[in-house]
């Protein structure tokens, strides 16, 4: 999360009072900047007697075109899902400083971006590092298995209905909404993932909330959290390797490489479940997600030209009317289609 190139400025009224209640600031003025690219949430660096940290404060409405709402606690969920993937890896996602639930304002450790550079920005310059990939995969599995360990916690994630608003929708049912001929498959896809119970899902497992640090990937902005299908995370970061062939067409060699270690790291730590059932159904929901990020309400931002939507179009809507079991078969299939 890089800090905007305003000055230090007075911190919102809610902030300043959510750090003051959680005991992490006193009666003095409290300065900061707002960090940039948060949709979902204001995002501020704000400066303590202890330190810099980073707080965030959930919004009603999202900052995208079409009308997206989601509810402001779903913080609270992001702040449990912190709790657990530092349990099971940790160092992997910030370290939760405080949580108030009634401001909807979630307190975290602030990581210099001078040693956390963001994924996203990394693979935009072309560097897609096939052992990067492989990190995220392994970080990804080792939250999901330490979890599927522990379905007693479970019950710590009864957010439905928040992963139905903020996930579900947007994405699939409204792609549905804009593809009636697609529509009984993409159903099918929100049906298959609500009927999975297995492990706590990120929900936005995105280069854009991936830090790469000195110890490995940081995932940032769990505000999906759901105990769910651990098939959406990988399908979710998997289809930004393969959309971003379009936006540095130059380096589409090394993404594919990266979706193929990203994969394989991740599917060799499945010990949860079988693994041939969480890749068929991550291998389903890849082209669905790919579909959403062009017709859904959250489209990506560097898919400008109608070419390139419509190259999306034809390999997802092909791969969902004749679904694959292997994330390998819609590689291949993205693949030929760039050639």
């Amino acid at each position: 999360m890089a800090a905007a190139p305003d000055s230090r400025q007075p911190v919102p009224a809610e902030f300043a009072q959510a750090l003051r209640e959680l005991g992490l600031a006193k009666g003095e003025p409290l300065t900061g900047e707002p960090l940039a690219g948060g949709v979902s949430s204001d995002i501020w660096r704000i400066d303590t007697e202890q330190g810099p940290v980073c707080a965030k404060r959930a919004l009603p409405r999202l900052r995208v075109a079409m009308d997206w709402r989601a509810p402001i606690e779903r913080n609270v969920y992001e702040a449990r899902w912190m709790e657990l993937a530092d349990a099971a890896l940790a160092g992997c996602t910030p370290r939760l400083i405080g949580q108030h639930r009634t401001l909807g304002v979630l307190v975290m450790s602030y990581l210099s971006p001078a040693e956390h550079r963001l994924w996203k920005a990394l693979l935009r310059d072309g560097h897609a590092d096939a052992a990067t990939a492989r990190e995220v995969g392994y970080t990804l599995a080792a939250i999901h298995a330490y979890s599927a360990a522990h379905p007693e916690l479970a019950a710590r994630f009864a957010s439905d209905a928040i992963f139905f608003d903020i996930r579900l929708e947007p994405y699939l049912l409204a792609t549905a909404r804009r593809h009636p001929d697609l529509a009984a498959a993409l159903q099918e896809l929100v049906a298959a993932t609500q009927s999975q119970r297995v492990a706590p899902v990120h929900g936005d497992v995105s280069p854009k909330n991936i830090l790469i640090g000195p110890r490995g990937p940081v995932l940032l902005d769990a505000e999906c959290a759901w105990w769910g299908d651990p098939a959406f995370d990988i399908a979710f970061c998997l289809n930004h390797l393969l959309l971003k062939c379009l936006w540095n067409r130059a380096a589409t060699a090394s993404f594919l490489a990266a979706f193929d270690a990203l994969a394989d790291s991740y599917l060799h730590a499945v010990g949860w479940e079988p693994r041939a059932a969480l890749e068929r159904r991550a291998a389903a929901l890849l082209p669905g997600l790919m579909l959403a990020r062009v017709d859904g309400k959250s489209p990506v931002e560097y898919l400008t030209e109608d070419a390139q939507r419509d190259a999306v179009r034809r390999v997802a809507g092909a791969l969902l009317r004749r679904p694959v079991e292997r994330l390998e078969a819609v590689r291949a299939a993205w693949g030929e289609a760039l050639r």
